[in-house]
């Protein structure tokens, strides 16, 4: 039910949903399959399990993905509320 695309990102197979978004929720949330069901529910209970499994197996390298996101949103964030970059954004 997971399959890796090619660049490793874990996907549930034949959704357009990532393992990590599960786990997010998971993780923000502190959400049961039950309730990430309801708010989600296009994906199925087998399916947030199996992301769920997925991430405790590979937990290091799904925390570091995390991690990495959350610093490059970070990143990105500070950029883009420097004035002098946004005006010349705005000036494109």
């Amino acid at each position: 039910m997971i399959h890796l695309d090619p660049n490793g990102i874990a996907w549930l197979t034949g959704t357009r949903t990532k393992v990590i978004e599960v786990v997010m929720d998971h993780r923000a949330h502190g959400w049961s399959a039950e309730e990430m069901h309801f708010q989600h529910p296009h994906l199925t209970i087998s399916q947030i399990h199996a992301a769920m499994s997925f991430y405790y197996d590979n937990q290091a390298k799904v925390d570091q993905q995390i991690d990495e996101d959350l610093e490059a949103a970070t990143r990105l964030s500070l950029q883009l509320s420097d004035p002098a970059f946004r005006s010349q954004l705005l000036r494109r």
